[in-house]
Order: structure tokens, then C-alpha cells, then sequence
């Protein structure tokens, strides 16, 4: 099955994944067990070397880097390192660490990249109100520093940053915002589109695994019958009739060599998938085959009507509900003549096939599960059964398959 799940030979399944690893920190599954050392060492260096470049550029305008502007740096790019597992804290952590730099008047730099890797971060988490929350914060903060606390904070000397500075920085956390709203929603799209292909391989499995059995019932059911039927007359005239008795085993032999046929292209398809059958499956131009089984069996079967030229599918489908309809009238019905009847228009095949009875068993005209696949199979092609007794004795089975059979939508 495509997509989701998949080792051979035993173990624990193998679960594919889409997307970066930072995509998947919230997914139950995505809590990365090694923490993100590389891309944490990364941005300390980036974010100190960018900051020490931004203080010679500013020299007289803020506050020299000194140790303690330093360790903020340190401190902000280092809480990075807990950003799958504690997002929340690190995006207020890496909000407070910035607000203390720029409260304490050194250069303005990259000391903003911490923050919006971690409000990046948070959102993807789905922790979407803390991020805004720091962010917003952080920028308040910057408003009171810059417009109202600089007479008392460092550098001295300092004046009012001009407001239109601030609209920069309000445009920086919305965009900010916005790149990781978009990259969230991706990933929840992501996480939509694997559960969806989860399901759909779940589907297609079931529906196999349905087929196989359908396959599996129909084929051993009829086939075992006949053994049944045979072997029984076999050893009534074992003794007084040993040609007759010859001849039931032969029929026997041929009934089990068709079996072990249609069961092997069964299980090829399993061992092959995608691979087409070594042999055609069987349809209604084997219907004089199943007659001449039916007889070895003892029931006589008359057909009326003429097949018309149908899909595989449905060709197949009406094979299947014919043999299983004549093997429930060998199993369960005390008479030993049956009639097929096939009628066809141009929109739909009628199948109908009548016994006598009376019914020999509980299970008259059939066990549930016989009954029941030959619904599946009609549903499966958009048609109908029905089956029960008839009024005037014996049981019927009639099934209606459309001629034109609508092809189902590609799971996805």
C-alpha cells in the first residue's frame, strides 16, 4: 500500500513523514528526542557577530557591547535550544531577553532573529496566543523605552526614537505572524493529507482483503460441493458399482485440480501486486463448465437466454453469483434441478436462478456469508440482489448488474 505504513518480514511498521522535522514538533509522534544544537550554535554566532558589527556602526549613538549585553545575546540564542519542548518558554524568554538589550541601550542588531525564530516556532506548535502575546510584549516594551524610559535608561544624551520607526517594527512582527500562520496552516494541511492517504490505503486494504474472501468462498464453496456430493456417491457403490463409483472420483479429481487453479491465481495476485492475473478470470462463456459441474453433482441445470458482452468486472461478478446460487441449491435444497434465466436491455444483465426445494436445511438458499457476498459484489458494480423463497416453493435469487459500470474515484 502506498504511502504510510510499510516494512515486510515482521517489525514495527514504518511511519513516512512529510515536511521538515520542525514540522512535526507538535504531531505526538514529531517530538524529536535530539535536541537542535547545529542551527542553536548557528544563530548565537550570527546574532553576536552581527551584534558586534552593529556596534561599530553605532558607536555614539548606543551603548558599547559589554558583557552583560553579551550574555542577553547568548542567553536569547541559546534558549533556542528548547524550542520543540517548551515553546512557550522560549518565546517569552527570547521577548524578555531582547527587551532587557534594547531597555539597556545596545545597538540595535539581530537580536530580533531569536525572537522570531521562536514566534515562529510557537505558532507552528499551535501555541498561537503565546507567540502573539510576546511579540506584542516585546514591542510595547520598545514603545516605552523608546518614547518614555530613554531619559532615564542608557545611553545618556539619548533622545525619543522617531514614531515612524515603530510602524517598522509593528511591519516586522506582522510579518513575522504571518510567515508562521502560513507555514502552520501548511502543516496542518500536510497532517489533513496524510491521515487522509492513511485512510484511503486503510480503505483499499479492506476492500481487498473482501475481494480475496468473496474469491476464496466462492471458489472452495462450489468446488467443495461437488467433492462432497461425489465422494458420498463414491462410497455408496464403492462396492456395488465400482465404475459408477470410478467416475465419481474422476469428478472429484477434476472438481479439486480447478480449485487449486483458481485458488493459486488468487494468492498469485497477492504474492505479484500490480502484476496482471497468468490466467483470465472466469466469466458467463463458462457457464456450460459450470452446468457440467453442477450435473457431476448431481443437479440438473437448464439455461435460458444468452449472456450479452460484459466488463470483466461484472462479467466476473455474474459468473460468481451464478455458482454460488447453484452451489447453495446442491448444499441446502432437496431438489435436484435448477433453471438460470438470462435477460439483458440495454442498461442492465437480469440473473435469475430458481429450485423447487424444499430447502433441507435452516440455511435455506444459502449461509450468510454466500448470500452476502454475492450482495457485495452487486453493490460493488452498482447493481442489486435479491434473495428468498418463492411462493410456490423453492427458493429464488435474482440479480440486476448495470451493462455500463461507473469507474470509482481514485482514493487520494
Amino acid at each position: 500500500m502506498d504511502g504510510e505504513q510499510g516494512v515486510r518480514g515482521g517489525g514495527s511498521p514504518r511511519r513516512w513523514r512529510h515536511g521538515p522535522p520542525w514540522w512535526r514538533s507538535a504531531d505526538g509522534e514529531g517530538q524529536d528526542a535530539r535536541w537542535p544544537w547545529p542551527s542553536t550554535l548557528l544563530v548565537t554566532f550570527f546574532v553576536l557577530g552581527g551584534s558586534n558589527y552593529a556596534a561599530h556602526q553605532q558607536v555614539g549613538e548606543r551603548a558599547a557591547l559589554d558583557p552583560f549585553a553579551r550574555a542577553l545575546l547568548v542567553i536569547g540564542s541559546g534558549l533556542l535550544l528548547w524550542r520543540h519542548r517548551r515553546p512557550v518558554l522560549v518565546v517569552f524568554g527570547t521577548a524578555a531577553a531582547a527587551m532587557l538589550y534594547l531597555g539597556a541601550g545596545y545597538p540595535y542588531g539581530p537580536v530580533f532573529l531569536p525572537v522570531a525564530l521562536a514566534c515562529f516556532g510557537a505558532v507552528v506548535a499551535g501555541h498561537r496566543k503565546a507567540a502573539w502575546s510576546a511579540l506584542g510584549m516585546l514591542w510595547a516594551g520598545h514603545v516605552m523605552v523608546a518614547h518614555w524610559l530613554y531619559q532615564w535608561l542608557p545611553p545618556s544624551g539619548d533622545s525619543a526614537a522617531p514614531w515612524g520607526q515603530e510602524g517598522v517594527i509593528a511591519a516586522w512582527v506582522v510579518a513575522v505572524v504571518a510567515v508562521a500562520e502560513l507555514a502552520r496552516t501548511r502543516r496542518e494541511q500536510w497532517a489533513r493529507e496524510r491521515a487522509e492517504r492513511a485512510r484511503a490505503a486503510q480503505r483499499r486494504a479492506d476492500e481487498e482483503r473482501l475481494r480475496i474472501a468473496r474469491e476464496l468462498h466462492d471458489v472452495l464453496a462450489h468446488s467443495i460441493s461437488v467433492i462432497n456430493v461425489q465422494a458420498g456417491v463414491g462410497l455408496a457403490l464403492l462396492d456395488t458399482d465400482p465404475e459408477q463409483a470410478r467416475t465419481a472420483l474422476s469428478t472429484i479429481k477434476a472438481a479439486s485440480k480447478e480449485a487449486l487453479g483458481e485458488v493459486r491465481q488468487v494468492l498469485d495476485t497477492l504474492r505479484t501486486p500490480g502484476d496482471a492475473p497468468r490466467a483470465p478470470a472466469p466469466g458467463l462463456d463458462r457457464l456450460p463448465e459450470l452446468v457440467s459441474q453442477a450435473a457431476g453433482a448431481g443437479l440438473t441445470v437448464e439455461v435460458e437466454g444468452t449472456a450479452p458482452v460484459l466488463p470483466p468486472g461484472a462479467d466476473l461478478a455474474a459468473f460468481r453469483i451464478v455458482q454460488e446460487a447453484l452451489t447453495n441449491v446442491v448444499r441446502h435444497s432437496g431438489s435436484r434441478h435448477a433453471r438460470v434465466r438470462l435477460d439483458h436491455d440495454a442498461d442492465a444483465l437480469r440473473l435469475r436462478i430458481d429450485d423447487d426445494g424444499p430447502a433441507t436445511g435452516a440455511d435455506a438458499g444459502g449461509s450468510g456469508n454466500g448470500l452476502a457476498g454475492m450482495r457485495e459484489r452487486a453493490a460493488a458494480l452498482g447493481g442489486t440482489i435479491e434473495a428468498g423463497p418463492r411462493p410456490e416453493g423453492g427458493f429464488r435469487v435474482l440479480a440486476v448488474l448495470p451493462l455500463k459500470v461507473k469507474a470509482k474515484e481514485d482514493d487520494r
